[in-house]
Parts: structure tokens; C-alpha cells; sequence
């Protein structure tokens, strides 16, 4: 009989295994000697050492799935369990627990990190649905449909949650893009139609400009032209091809009209420079009678330089305002000195002056009486209230002394 710490061999060759339950038949040995029996059974028991090491390393190292790593489990459990190897069986068996507890720590904290994914990518969903269901009212068509194509995009490369829900958050997001695209749809219908009607517009509008091209009528053609601009844009555009054409002819017909007008006036353009030059000269001689000193010879004068230039013809548009300004000027100054001259010799303004400066005076008089008064007696607070009043009525009195000093008194 031959034996081990960890198994033996009896007389008939059978083969056993110690345990903690005490010993078990592993199997029968008839080829050889007892110590090879032992050593064969060893060797069993190495490569289930091997392949549990083995195990061990795959579920540390790489992403076995727990199902994949139970069913391994199991099966080394089995050949454990059935003593067929001599050696610690026990060890291998406490082993093969720790992995249990390894594979079903790894289990659960794969569950918690889908379940974490799961919420992340609900909300994901549920913020793209809003956004979505955002953009469906914009009438940013060209942004808020490149930005629902990428959020598309983006829902793809999410995971998928339990059907139910993922079925309701994509209803509500294809709802949006649909109703987005119909919004789009009907707009861009709606706007054809739009450039349709301004394309039959223009066509009217290019038809009259074109046959008003040739009129000599510069004044009343020039304005319909500036009326048919006015049209043209109240218009709204047409469709690009037809807009580009249409402008064409619209602007040439324009051209042909403003240049034969321009040549005609480039004739009475100088024309009008030599009337600028005359009405500049007359401005000048105006403006030698400010300041007015002598209103009855002044008002001659400016008759004189007002006929005139009355029978000087026009001068060019850019330049009339400022020349005719210098003319304004004076007249604005005599009248000035006339309403100047009328207030010093009307006798019912004087007197109303006179009266109201009375008036004025006799109030700040009474004031300053009062003030006296309450002083005397005391009555500061009233003294100076009254004080206050009597700035008010004496700045009153200040400006009408000086209103009458116009009259020259």
C-alpha cells in the first residue's frame, strides 16, 4: 500500500482522497504501481490548479461575462466535487468560492453601471426631445434643420433603454421632426406662390418702365420711375433667374430714360452754375446790411438785391440751399430789427410793461415790509419764508425791468 498527505492506495489498487469529510474514492489503478497511481491523480489535481488559475486571471483581466464565467465555474466545481484528483480539494473548492463572490461583485457592479448608463442616456433622450420639440416651432429653417439632423445623429450613438420607453421618446421626437418638416414644407410652398405673384408684379412694372424709357417728360417720368422703385421692392422677390432678368430689363429701362435726361441737364447745369455766381454776388451784397443800423434804408437795399435775384434763373440743386440760407439770413435779421423797432414805439405794450413792473415792485415793497415785521417781532421761521417768496417776485421784477428798458425807459 502506498500513501500521501493527501491521498493513498489500498492492496486492490483503489485510490483515495482525504478530505475534510474524511476520505473518498477518486478511482481504481491496475496498470502500474501504487506511487504511479498517486502521481496520475496529482497530476489531475495540478490541471484543475492550472484551470482555475487560469479562471482566476480571465475574470480579473478581461470582460468574461458572468454567465460565461459561471458556467466555468460550475463546471470545475463539478470535476472538484467528484474527488477525481488527489490533492487539497478543499483549497480549490474555497477558490472556486472566492471567484463566485468575484464574478457576482463584478455582476452587480456592471448592473448598477448600466443602470447608471440607462439614466444617463434616458436623459440624454429626454433633453434631445425637447430640444427637438423646441425646434419644430422655429422658423430658422436652414439652422434648426441642420441642428435636428445632428440631433438624429446623435440619438443613434446612444443605447437603447427598455423598449416601452424608448418607443414613447422616439414617437415624441419623430412627432417634432415631422412637424418641423411640414412647417418647412408649407412655408417654402407658400413662398413660391409668394414669387410667383411677384413675378407677374415685375413683369407689369418692367413692361411701363420700359415704355416710358423714351419720354421727354423728365420731371413727371422721373417721378413715376421713383414710384415704380417703390413698387418694385413693395413687391417681394421672385424666383432667382426670373428676379435677375427682370431687374435687368427694369434698370436699363431706367438708364436709357437718365441719360438722354442727363445729357439735357448737363446743358442747364452750367446754365445754372453762372446763376449760382450772381446769386453768391447778391447774398454778399446783402449781407452788407447786418447788423441793421438805418431800418428804412436796409428794407430799400434788400428790395432791391430781392428783385434781383428774383430775375436770376435756378441754380443747381446742391448748391440752392446754402446760397439761398445767406439770403434767409438777412431777412430773418431785419425782421428781427422791425419787431425790435414795433415793441420800442407800441404804446399799449409799453403801458402793459409799465403796469406789470408796478405791479412787481409793489409786491417786493410789501415784501420786504413784512420781513421787517416778523424780524422784529421774532418770527424768524415766517421771515424767512417770506424771504424765499421775495426771490421768487424780485427775479420776476428783475426781468421786467428789463423787458422795459426795450421801450427805452
Amino acid at each position: 500500500m502506498s500513501s500521501d498527505p493527501w491521498g493513498r492506495v489500498d492492496e486492490t489498487g483503489t485510490v483515495y482522497v482525504r478530505t475534510a469529510d474524511g476520505e473518498q474514492v477518486v478511482g481504481s489503478w491496475q496498470a502500474g504501481s501504487p506511487e504511479e497511481a498517486l502521481a496520475y491523480f496529482e497530476r489531475k489535481y495540478e490541471g484543475l490548479v492550472v484551470e482555475i488559475g487560469l479562471l482566476e486571471r480571465r475574470v480579473k483581466t478581461t470582460d468574461l461575462a458572468a454567465k460565461d464565467a459561471t458556467a466555468a465555474i460550475d463546471h470545475l466545481r463539478q470535476q472538484v466535487d467528484e474527488h477525481h484528483a488527489v490533492g487539497d480539494l478543499a483549497a480549490l473548492g474555497a477558490r472556486l468560492d472566492a471567484l463566485v463572490a468575484t464574478v457576482e461583485a463584478r455582476r452587480e457592479e456592471r448592473k448598477a453601471q448600466k443602470a447608471k448608463q440607462t439614466d444617463e442616456s434616458r436623459r440624454a433622450k429626454e433633453a434631445l426631445v425637447v430640444e427637438a420639440e423646441e425646434l419644430a416651432r422655429s422658423e430658422q429653417w436652414r439652422s434648426a434643420g441642420e441642428r435636428l439632423r445632428a440631433l438624429v445623429d446623435t440619438w443613434k450613438g446612444l443605447p437603447r433603454l427598455d423598449r416601452k420607453s424608448d418607443d414613447e421618446l422616439w414617437h415624441r421626437f419623430s412627432h417634432a421632426r415631422s412637424a418641423f418638416s411640414k412647417r418647412r414644407k408649407a412655408h417654402f410652398a407658400s413662398l413660391d406662390a409668394q414669387r410667383e405673384e411677384a413675378r407677374k408684379a415685375k413683369e407689369k412694372l418692367v413692361a411701363e418702365a420700359e415704355s416710358l424709357s423714351g419720354s421727354t417728360d423728365w420731371g413727371a417720368t422721373a417721378a413715376r420711375y421713383r414710384d415704380l422703385m417703390t413698387e418694385w421692392k413693395a413687391a417681394g422677390r421672385a424666383q432667382r433667374e426670373a428676379e435677375d432678368d427682370l431687374w435687368n430689363r427694369f434698370r436699363g429701362a431706367q438708364d436709357v430714360f437718365f441719360a438722354a435726361r442727363g445729357g439735357v441737364f448737363a446743358e442747364r447745369d452750367a446754365e445754372q452754375g453762372e446763376n449760382l455766381k450772381l446769386k453768391e454776388e447778391l447774398a454778399a451784397e446783402a449781407e452788407t446790411l447786418v447788423p441793421v443800423t438805418d431800418l428804412k434804408a436796409a428794407r430799400a437795399a434788400f428790395r432791391s438785391v430781392n428783385e434781383r435775384w428774383e430775375a436770376i434763373g435756378h441754380v443747381p440743386r446742391d448748391a440752392r440751399g446754402k446760397v439761398e440760407g445767406r439770403l434767409h439770413a438777412v431777412e430773418r435779421a431785419l425782421k428781427e430789427a422791425e419787431e425790435t423797432e414795433w415793441r420800442r414805439t407800441n404804446p399799449e405794450a409799453r403801458a402793459r410793461a409799465e403796469g406789470l413792473t408796478g405791479q412787481l415792485q409793489a409786491a417786493v415793497d410789501k415784501l420786504r415790509t413784512q420781513i421787517d415785521t416778523a424780524r422784529a417781532s421774532g418770527n424768524n421761521s415766517r421771515a424767512d419764508k417770506l424771504s424765499r417768496e421775495l426771490e421768487g417776485r424780485q427775479a420776476l421784477l428783475d426781468q421786467a425791468l428789463k423787458g422795459l428798458e426795450e421801450f427805452g425807459g
